[in-house]
């Protein structure tokens, strides 16, 4: 038989669980970090094809002094390389629009060194650099049967001075106008 005293006991022990269980808090809810956005890839530099200018007054289109003023005879070289440097890409794609446009043009490159290394080693460099300028102007669509090459290695300099003013200078390749022009 159940006493009352017992049901009592019950009856506590019931309520304070019921207390205790009413007093637990709630887990508290995880909040996830939203992940930072990826950062966008910053923007390539499109390159420009070459502005076509009006000719300077005076200048006859499709001339020597055209091709000198508008658009330029003579890129420059590293030390020691025959690699075209991306200073020289621009002046060589606007060679290479000039020369489409005037097909009956035909060229010779003239690769230069500066006074450094032997004679021999000077003249091979002009060359790398002759043919460098060369492959350049073809794969922009002059006719490979129009380009020339030369080498004046350390023959021709444009400076005669010493020092890497001098030599910077030197190291070039110069677009020659052979036959065609106005």
């Amino acid at each position: 038989m159940v006493s009352t005293k017992s049901v009592a006991k019950f009856a506590v022990m019931a309520l304070v669980m019921a207390s205790m269980a009413a007093c637990t808090s709630k887990p508290k809810p995880v909040i996830e970090p939203t992940p930072a956005p990826a950062p966008e890839p910053a923007p390539q530099p499109v390159p420009q094809p070459p502005v076509a200018e009006a000719p300077l007054p005076g200048i006859v289109p499709g001339s020597q002094q055209d091709f000198v003023v508008n658009v330029g005879d003579r890129v420059y070289f590293d030390t020691d390389s025959s690699d075209i440097r991306s200073d020289a890409q621009g002046i060589l794609a606007a060679q290479a629009a000039w020369l489409v446009r005037y097909p009956q043009v035909n060229i010779r490159i003239e690769g230069n060194a500066d006074e450094r290394g032997t004679r021999e080693y000077n003249f091979a460099l002009g060359a790398r650099r002759a043919q460098a300028v060369s492959d350049f102007l073809a794969g922009k669509g002059v006719a490979a049967g129009r380009i020339s090459t030369i080498s004046y290695g350390k023959e021709s300099p444009i400076d005669n001075g010493s020092g890497e003013d001098a030599w910077a200078k030197n190291r070039n390749a110069h677009t020659s106008l052979t036959s065609g022009a106005q």
